[in-house]
């Protein structure tokens, strides 16, 4: 089972302004920390800097398998 580190930065997290970008994947958790160490001083990072975080994921699983819902949103 190999194992890989999805480095994450997260505005307004459960909010329904919320903006997640993949900084990168990573083979360690401590080369996607590095990643964040590169990243946390750039432009508009710097500004936030608590919106960093650090998943762990296997390669070679299926990760969402239970199917999805849509959703109708009113229409004003």
């Amino acid at each position: 089972m190999q194992k890989v580190y999805f480095l994450y930065h997260v505005l307004y997290e459960d909010t329904d302004d919320e903006v997640a970008k993949i900084i990168g994947i990573y083979s360690s958790y401590k080369n996607a920390e590095l990643a964040m160490e590169r990243t946390k001083n750039k432009p508009g990072f710097i500004d936030f800097p608590d919106g960093f975080q650090i998943l762990e994921d296997v390669l070679n699983r299926d990760s969402w398998v239970e199917g999805f819902v849509t959703y109708t949103y009113p229409i004003d």
